[in-house]
């Protein structure tokens, strides 16, 4: 059975930090363009960072540059996002998503067509 399951996510202080985690089961993610996307309470779905298969190539939506960092681990089968200085705007759930790629420099800045998404964490940031 072909699972992501998110966690790491919780309640955290402006500035604080976190790392949410993606654990895949039933597929290789080494084949697999990831990516994080969030919602906020009331917003459309938002694309947040992207990586390549081979963990080369990141990419980040400018809100989060420099704040959020996504890596994976391919032996792990795990994809991470290592959120820092959070902000009360940050506060969504964050979901991972992967796409089979067919060459290793791809990576997918979108919310829909993946092949698999996860059911989300969520991050909620307030004092």
């Amino acid at each position: 059975q072909v699972q992501l399951v998110e966690s790491g996510g919780g309640l955290v202080q402006p500035g604080g930090s976190l790392r949410l985690s993606c654990v895949a089961s039933g597929f290789d993610i080494s084949d697999y363009a990831m990516s994080w996307l969030r919602q906020a309470p009331g917003k459309d779905l938002e694309w947040v960072a992207a990586i390549n298969t081979g963990g080369e190539i990141t990419r980040e939506i400018w809100d989060v540059a420099n704040r959020f960092f996504i890596s994976r681990d391919n032996a792990l089968n795990t994809l991470y996002l290592q959120l820092t200085s959070l902000k009360p705007g940050d506060t969504a759930v964050y979901y991972c998503a992967a796409k089979k790629a067919t060459s290793s420099n791809i990576y997918f800045r979108r919310t829909s067509g993946y092949d698999f998404q996860g059911q989300g964490t969520q991050v909620t940031v307030s004092s």
